[in-house]
């Protein structure tokens, strides 16, 4: 999907900080500098953020996912993950399953990746990647 980023759960733990102390960072002078982009979280990175500490409250994660389109799971989604997984196990380079999810998900939309964990990510055959900061 031309113009469009799905940004992952690092991204949104620096954004969520930068907001709260009022500090921008490197999340927000991304965000800036890819104002035409659609923004995207996938139903993992929703789910993550649910059970972050500061997540008592249904307004607050409304507050914070709001902004974004959650891509849900489909099966082309759950089949590609299976791929991935075993590729990944078979060549000892093997991501946490959340993440597995996350590049999935990529993939079948189209979509580059926004994370401060680059190398962990680029470990998925054909994904695309952006790092920030």
């Amino acid at each position: 999907m031309a113009d469009a980023l799905i940004l992952e759960t690092s991204f949104l733990i620096d954004l969520e900080r930068e907001l709260i102390v009022d500090a921008p960072g490197p999340a927000q002078l991304f965000l800036e500098s890819h104002r035409a982009e659609k923004l995207h979280i996938t139903f993992t990175i929703a789910g993550e953020l649910a059970a972050g500490p500061r997540m008592n409250e249904r307004a607050t994660w409304d507050r914070l996912v709001s902004p974004f389109e959650v891509i849900p799971c489909t099966p082309e989604v759950s089949w590609r993950y299976g791929r991935l997984y075993r590729y990944l196990r078979e060549n000892g380079l093997l991501i946490d399953a959340n993440d597995l999810w996350i590049a999935a998900t990529a993939l079948v939309f189209e979509m580059p990746v926004v994370t401060r964990d680059e190398r962990h990510f680029m470990r998925v055959p054909e994904l695309d990647v952006i790092g920030y900061g």
